[in-house]
């Protein structure tokens, strides 16, 4: 049993990503971004797409969906006055697609991929519902949950940048390992929460500054020394 989960839904216009970022937590996340006109995406770490915090109540309702057992779910989200809409609905009659709902961004989900939510969203429940319900367990997110889901928010940028998308994250990554690697490069893009760096393999790759682990000059182009935890290194194949 694991701590956290991320999946994603992508179609040529419109991407859905689902996280949890643990289980003793009575709530999960839907985050929603849009293909923008110049063919990239809109990022989460620049504050970019739609994110609602669904309880375990409404994922009840939402999985209510999904099994069939009512044709549609719809509710209200306010936050600092502002209201969002949101809606889970088949399609038609014969229930082969389902349509998502969230403010002004909206996904359909074909089979495999409801039933992929569907599966999902029990297992997080159930898992929930064992953890979240403990009386006097700390109902606090980690830093390292936290630091998890900047991670597979930059990553799922970074392969669709590159025209990958990465349907399961912890596919053959131990992000319990402590290894950090010194490795050279050079800045080449700044957000708030990440740098684009060129290795000396050429490679480009968005890596979280909670997973740099040493001082930097943020000045573009400069060629300098930075301490990177290593399996993100490995993923991104800028080294073996």
């Amino acid at each position: 049993m694991v701590d956290n989960h991320s999946y994603s839904f992508f179609g040529q216009k419109v991407g859905l990503i689902i996280q949890s970022a643990t289980k003793n937590d009575p709530f999960m996340f839907f985050r929603l971004i849009k293909s923008k006109n110049d063919g990239s995406w809109e990022k989460p770490s620049s504050g970019e797409g739609k994110i609602i915090k669904f309880s375990l109540e409404e994922l009840v309702w939402i999985i209510r969906v999904l099994t069939k057992d009512v044709d549609s779910w719809s509710s209200y989200h306010t936050f600092k006055d502002n209201k969002t809409q949101i809606s889970f609905k088949w399609e038609n009659e014969e229930k082969e697609r389902l349509w998502v709902h969230i403010g002004s961004y909206s996904k359909v989900l074909e089979y495999s991929q409801f039933k992929i939510l569907e599966m999902l969203l029990k297992h997080i429940l159930k898992e929930k519902i064992e953890f979240a319900t403990v009386l006097n367990s700390s109902k606090k997110t980690s830093t390292n949950n936290l630091s998890n889901i900047i991670v597979q928010e930059e990553i799922i940028m970074d392969s669709i940048d590159n025209g990958e998308i990465f349907n399961n994250f912890k596919d053959h990554i131990d992000r319990k390992s402590n290894e950090i690697r010194d490795i050279t490069g050079a800045i080449k893009g700044e957000t708030d929460k990440a740098l684009l760096i060129q290795f000396e393999n050429e490679a480009e790759v968005w890596i979280p500054k909670s997973r740099i682990h040493s001082g930097f000059d943020n000045v573009m182009n400069l060629v300098q020394k930075f301490s990177i935890d290593g399996w993100i290194l490995k993923k991104n194949k800028v080294v073996s």
